[in-house]
């Protein structure tokens, strides 16, 4: 089977990550970053405002927003220690109350509110989210860098959680061996394969585990 060829920015058939998160990865990023081949420039350096809602019941549906979009993502499988994901809805608001009642809340496997209107704003969906007590909409921060180690997507990025500084690293593909490569070549090797869901409860407490390398 030929491999795939992967272009960041573009889409590919689902792939496979490792992904953590800690305190400081500087060492690992100085490898990738010379370990890398030349990047588009648009990903050199990358900033976004992101709000990721967050349930204690939940751990398989990650959902985010930005920009006035939502975007759900499920977890498929775990492959030697690799996360594959796939996308579950995307929507924008105002969000439609059927939306909510079918695709929204079920992801967060919460009790439903009660709807009584046929479409809810941003603020409105947010209110919802913080009435329930086991949710949480959790302020995010990124500002990524990006870089291509092994054919595989990488990056480092500088995240605020709530305000609270951690360091993220990762690299993917549709190939588990390359990401495997990449792990050994900038050091990673050991190190816990760590998700954003999980990463941001860890941060915010609703989890007790440690990042890392804290």
């Amino acid at each position: 089977m030929t491999k795939e060829t992967l272009k960041i920015g573009e889409q590919s058939k689902p792939r496979f990550e490792f992904r953590s998160f800690g305190q400081n990865f500087c060492e690992a990023h100085k490898r990738m970053a010379r370990l890398s081949v030349p990047v588009p420039e648009k990903v050199w350096e990358r900033s976004s405002n992101e709000i990721y809602i967050i349930s204690r019941k939940n751990d398989i549906n990650n959902t985010k927003i930005r920009d006035g979009k939502m975007d759900i993502k499920t977890f498929v499988q775990s492959v030697d220690g690799l996360e594959q994901w796939n996308p579950l809805m995307k929507g924008e608001f105002p969000i439609s109350a059927r939306v909510l009642e079918q695709e929204v809340f079920p992801a967060f496997m919460v009790e439903m509110p009660k709807l009584s209107k046929e479409e809810y704003s941003y603020e409105e969906f947010l209110a919802m989210v913080k009435a329930n007590p086991d949710l949480a909409a959790v302020r995010v921060r990124k500002q990524r860098f990006g870089y291509m180690v092994n054919g595989t997507i990488c990056e480092v990025g500088n995240v605020l959680i709530n305000g609270a500084k951690v360091m993220t690293i990762n690299s993917e593909s549709t190939e588990i061996a390359d990401i495997r490569k990449t792990i050994r070549d900038i050091g990673l090797e050991g190190v816990e394969n760590i998700n954003y869901l999980q990463a941001i409860k860890r941060v915010i407490g609703m989890s007790d585990k440690p990042l890392a390398n804290e």
